[in-house]
């Protein structure tokens, strides 16, 4: 299939990456299939993660089809480019049809890629998952990839300005092995089993994480967890309540 979007855009990016000078450590990208479909599956702390998650599947030759707010497509910049690039529109209020689309493209042996949290966690730790790309794997007959990406809140993150200086960002992607997902298996276990593979992967993508906060002004970035700054899940849910 011609890609007359897509790999300009790639090209575009790494152009950018260089540009920005960041530090690109990814492990794993093997774990994506060479061949066939299989659904990606990432954490999300930032605007930038559909970018990075796509990157892990290029050492394999896979071009990755996001599932994606359909407001994007509707925005006169972003809009040509995501259609141009195959991926999949999702309006909340009629869900099916993003479903159904990304099922056929999984039959076709695209590679799928799925944010389950569905937005962006402000905290920086992993929110509940949707089951929807557990069930888009069993319903395809295709496995899961679970990944995880770390730093890339550091370039542009919900509530906070964008920093593409040159500033020799560190961003670590890791991606584990598949896991496969039986039709018999109910949906919400398997789902547990996922996110539970995505913490791992992120609290690995954590300790190698090459910089650490440089002050009491650069903490943001981090979960209160691992003493930074960032809201508590519970902090965000206490203010969404008010």
């Amino acid at each position: 299939m011609a890609e007359f979007v897509y790999r300009p855009v790639i090209g575009l990016a790494r152009t950018m990456f260089k540009v920005w000078d960041l530090r690109i450590d990814c492990q794993g990208a093997e774990n994506v299939p060479r061949s066939g479909g299989a659904v990606l599956v990432s954490n999300h702390i930032s605007y930038l993660d559909f970018i990075f998650s796509g990157l892990a599947a290029l050492p394999q030759k896979r071009l990755v089809r996001f599932m994606a707010k359909e407001s994007v497509f509707r925005h006169r910049v972003s809009g040509p480019l995501m259609r141009g690039m195959k991926h999949i529109p999702v309006d909340r209020a009629r869900g099916e049809a993003a479903f159904e689309h990304a099922l056929d493209s999984l039959r076709s042996g695209e590679v799928v890629g799925v944010f389950p949290e569905a937005t962006i966690s402000q905290s920086f730790t992993l929110k509940s998952f949707k089951s929807g790309a557990a069930r888009l794997a069993q319903e395809a007959g295709v496995p899961l990839v679970p990944m995880a990406v770390w730093g890339t809140q550091r370039l542009w993150t919900k509530g906070r300005p964008r920093n593409f200086k040159r500033s020799h960002t560190p961003i670590t992607i890791r991606v584990g092995e598949a896991l496969e997902a039986p039709r018999e298996q109910y949906a919400g276990a398997l789902t547990r089993r996922l996110r539970e593979r995505v913490q791992e992967l992120l609290e690995a993508a954590q300790r190698s994480y090459p910089v650490r906060p440089r002050g009491a002004d650069d903490t943001w970035w981090m979960p209160a967890h691992l003493g930074g700054t960032a809201p508590t899940p519970e902090q965000l849910r206490l203010a969404e309540a008010h």
